[in-house]
Formats: C-alpha cells, structure tokens, sequence
C-alpha cells in the first residue's frame, strides 16, 4: 500500500515537566482535557496527552491518534521531589531552539484576565510592549504559551466573559537554521502545506506557517486552526557553519518531539527510506515497533505513528 500525505496530521507536541497535577491543572484551566494517559512504570515515567475536547472542539471524541493539536506531557519519575530539577524552556542561551506552544481564544482580553486571576504568570500581557494583540503565559515550568484570538482584538475589547470551550491548540514554534532546507523538508517529505508567512525584514526574521490544509495558499488565517508548525527564521543564522539550535534531547532537556501520524506506517517509513531523511529511531530499531522518529534538517526530532482511522494496530 502506498502512503497518502494528504491524510496525515500534526498530532502533537512534546515537553518534559517537572511535576504533573500542576501542569495538568495548568492546561486544564485552558481548557484542555485530559483524553489519554499511558503509564510506564518499569520505565519509570508516565505520558499525559492532552487537548481540546469540548463539543465545540474540531477533534470532539475523536481517537489520541485522529487529531491534530494535542500536548504530550511527559513526566520522568522522582523530578517532582527534585529541587534541583527544572526543564529548559527554550528560551535561554544554552537550550535556544523550541519557542513556545500556543492557544488561539475567543475574546483574549478575558482569556487573560482569567488566566491571571487564577494566580497564574505571564512572560508579556497584552498591554507589554507594541504588541498589543498577543500575550505570553508562563506554564509551572516556565514553557511559553503564547495567546492569540480568533476575533479582532479591537472587537473584544471590553468584553468580560470567555468560554474556553471554544479555545484551539493553535500551533507549536520551533527556531530554525536554514529557511530553505527546513520549508523544503516539512512540505516536501512530510506533506505539509505553506499556510502563511510573515516577514518582518526590519527585525531581521520571518515567520512561517505550516499545516496539514489541503488547497492552502500561503494566505491561510491561522488563527482559527489546530496542528500548525510555526517555523522562526533569524536572517543570516543560514550563513554561519557553526550556528546551530538545540533539540531538547541533549542537555539541558526540555521539548522533546513534534509527531504525525499517517495513514500506513510501514508505507510512509519505506517513503521516508527513498527519499534519504535522517533517522533517528527507524521501526525496526529497539523494543518500539510501533513508533519511528526522523531528523528535520536542525536536528529536532519528529516522531511518526499510525493514525488508528486507518488501520488499526490495537496497540493503544
């Protein structure tokens, strides 16, 4: 059987946490649910997966592996008791690579207001800066959320309710070296589609946007969508034969992964074989048949797994 990239999806993002009822109630209170937990304890560590699961949702009661924007936490044993313990946010020096994740909201200056009154921290309010239309949330680990609207933010102005039933896992950021290389990899051998860009010369970087969207044109509004890759490009990082972004696997840890699942796993692995990715994990590697990870051309790891709506393996 041949592999269809149309039916793939940008499953979901993974961060390492330190300690999981409080990220757990941290997410739930943006509105995500709990919809899966895998426990592993001989390997000591357990596997939360969470998203939006509301009627509302795009992906109500669909199956872990049918959706697009879910977040994998994942909690190795014993770091809840740890003080030394913390996990690299991305953002620093030593482990620049992984930006943030983000919400999309219905009316962001309640979002906010709510989220702050819940005692909770934020890197940016909305009234910080000249950016006046997006916020950044800090999670207990520090991790970024970005908080962006559905609705213009001149038309939400006032309004002092938010039901973050309507709220969407918007996208996940991730810094990268080469624009070209990366944007050639993400649509050519995963299949994703341009969705939008944004190009800040100024500033010296571009943002692009990319999804599993069939027919997108590069003038996509993102902002209502789940699933989207935001890629951050800084000019001239291309040019510098020493520059490189951190994965989140090495030290310091933190992010972990991207995943998308696919129609037929074994086709889309042998695909991947033709066209020469990097592998960091292939099936047949270790005691995990039912999983593989390539390398995207900075080194980030993108997990790939069988989307059980069409063929089921019975193995979750």
């Amino acid at each position: 059987m041949a592999t269809d990239t149309s039916k793939y999806k940008f499953n979901h993002s993974m961060l390492r946490i330190k300690d999981p009822q409080r990220s757990v109630k941290f997410y739930e209170h943006l509105g995500m649910s709990l919809i899966q937990k895998i426990p592993q304890p001989d390997a000591k560590f357990d596997l939360y997966f969470l998203a939006y699961d509301s009627p509302n949702a795009i992906s109500h009661k669909a199956h872990w592996s049918d959706r697009q924007g879910i977040l994998e936490l994942t909690h190795n044993y014993g770091t809840e008791d740890d003080p030394n313990y913390k996990p690299a946010n991305g953002n620093s020096d030593s482990g620049r690579g992984f930006g943030h994740v983000c919400i999309s909201v219905d009316n962001i200056q309640a979002a906010c207001q709510r989220i702050e009154d819940a005692g909770y921290r934020f890197k940016k309010k909305l009234s910080d800066g000249r950016m006046r239309h997006i916020a950044f949330a800090l999670d207990p680990d520090d991790y970024w959320v970005e908080i962006i609207s559905n609705n213009k933010v001149e038309d939400t102005e006032g309004i002092g309710e938010t039901d973050p039933s309507t709220y969407r896992f918007n996208h996940t950021m991730i810094r990268v070296k080469d624009h070209t290389k990366s944007l050639q990899f993400y649509r050519e051998t995963l299949g994703m589609s341009l969705l939008r860009t944004s190009e800040s010369p100024s500033s010296g970087f571009n943002l692009y946007f990319l999804g599993y969207v069939p027919g997108a044109n590069n003038n996509v509004n993102t902002a209502t969508l789940e699933g989207v890759l935001e890629l951050t490009w800084n000019y001239g990082t291309e040019k510098d034969e020493n520059f490189r972004y951190h994965d989140g696997n090495s030290e310091p840890q933190g992010f972990g992964h991207v995943a998308i699942t696919v129609d037929d796993l074994d086709a889309a692995c042998k695909r991947f074989e033709e066209v020469e990715v990097n592998w960091k994990k292939r099936l047949t590697d270790g005691r995990m048949k039912n999983v593989a990870f390539v390398l995207d051309p900075d080194g980030y790891w993108v997990e790939v797994v069988q989307n059980e709506r069409y063929k089921a393996t019975s193995k979750y």
